[in-house]
């Protein structure tokens, strides 16, 4: 057997209040929609992780969802200009990640996150 995919499913009444966030701002690509339920993601491979914690580190609550970007700042600029608050960061973490918490429109904390190794310093 092998696990081909994970899906984090978040219940709510109002399925199109995730478009602004997940498809607007940060450019997830509509999958599926039945109108009862719409899959937000990538048609590039992503990968399958899931992680259980404690803290969300630096002694933060526990995101919601974490999700890899390769700059958070055009990220957060986008966010901001939506109205959407941030709650934590920008910040670089000791253990090499940059990173800001946001909520979505259903109350979710997500973590926007990119590894430091991997963005330009200029």
């Amino acid at each position: 057997m092998k696990v081909k995919r994970i899906v984090t499913n978040i219940e709510t009444q109002d399925i199109n209040a995730a478009r602004c966030f997940y498809h607007d701002v940060l450019g997830l690509d509509i999958l599926m929609d039945h109108g009862w339920i719409a899959t937000y993601g990538s048609h590039e491979e992503m990968s399958i992780q899931i992680s259980f914690a404690s803290q969300g580190g630096s002694n933060t609550p526990v995101p919601d969802l974490s999700i890899e970007v390769d700059d958070i700042y055009p990220v957060l600029e986008r966010m901001e200009s939506a109205g959407f608050p941030i709650e934590y960061g920008p910040v670089d973490e000791p253990w090499g990640v940059r990173r800001f918490y946001v909520r979505d429109p259903f109350g979710k904390l997500i973590n926007i996150l990119a590894h430091v190794n991997t963005i330009d310093a200029t």
